[in-house]
């Protein structure tokens, strides 16, 4: 298997107030070129931290992080930022899109950072706007939009951009049946004819319907895989 982001023994504890919190023990995986797998668990199983640390969002407390053959986790901010620019798309739970700019320039903004060429990002942009049924709304900025639509803005953003891998947390939770489902469907397509990799946390049935495989956390810990299809 090419594998493009792999998680070794990874722990992660979060201190405050003198008291520590375990978020991860020992995780190990690897998420192959490719794969549609979803990160499966209740709430505070440790989902949303995995993801971050696979993205290099955050360094774990021990063990290692590799993407794209690269070991990331012992790397500086600046270069783990640089990596994340080139090779990690997110979608986040908090949307995070930035106030200031549109819902088109948003869903730019990576590309913009890449240095792509404005011509080609307007029109990536915009055609990731419309797989999500959101060209409409190109022009209002992020608090101009309902919740579910500032989340389709923020997939966009993470799916113009073609990354080795997107990360994407909770992606579905805040959208309605048909929206979720449509985007499950345009995500699957980008999957199949482009080979774009993705991982989700979730713990939506619907989205879980549609994985590959489904890698269930509970405690900060795999308890166990599954091949769906």
């Amino acid at each position: 298997m090419d594998t493009i982001v792999e998680a070794r023994n990874l722990h992660k504890t979060y201190r405050a107030d003198g008291v520590e919190t375990p978020a991860l023990r020992g995780v190990d995986l690897a998420i192959g070129r490719g794969e549609f797998t979803a990160i499966a668990g209740p709430s505070g199983s440790g989902k949303s931290t995995l993801l971050h640390l696979l993205g290099g969002l955050d360094r774990p407390s021990a063990g290692e992080v590799w993407l794209a053959g690269e070991r990331i986790d012992d790397k500086p901010p600046v270069q783990r930022a640089r990596l994340r620019l080139w090779k990690v798309g997110f979608v986040f739970q908090a949307y995070n899109l930035i106030p200031v700019l549109t819902a088109l320039e948003n869903a730019a903004f990576v590309l913009e950072l890449r240095g792509v060429p404005p011509a080609e990002r307007k029109k990536r942009a915009l055609d990731a706007l419309a797989e999500l049924e959101m060209e409409g709304f190109a022009d209002r900025r992020p608090n101009q939009l309902s919740g579910g639509q500032q989340q389709r803005v923020a997939v966009a953003r993470a799916l113009a951009a073609e990354p080795a891998v997107i990360l994407a947390d909770e992606p579905t939770a805040n959208l309605d049946s048909k929206t979720g489902l449509a985007l499950i469907e345009y995500m699957k397509r980008l999957n199949r004819e482009k080979g774009l990799t993705f991982v989700f946390s979730t713990h939506d049935p619907r989205l879980l319907e549609h994985v590959r495989r489904v890698v269930h956390l509970e405690d900060g810990r795999i308890v166990r895989e599954e091949t769906v299809g």
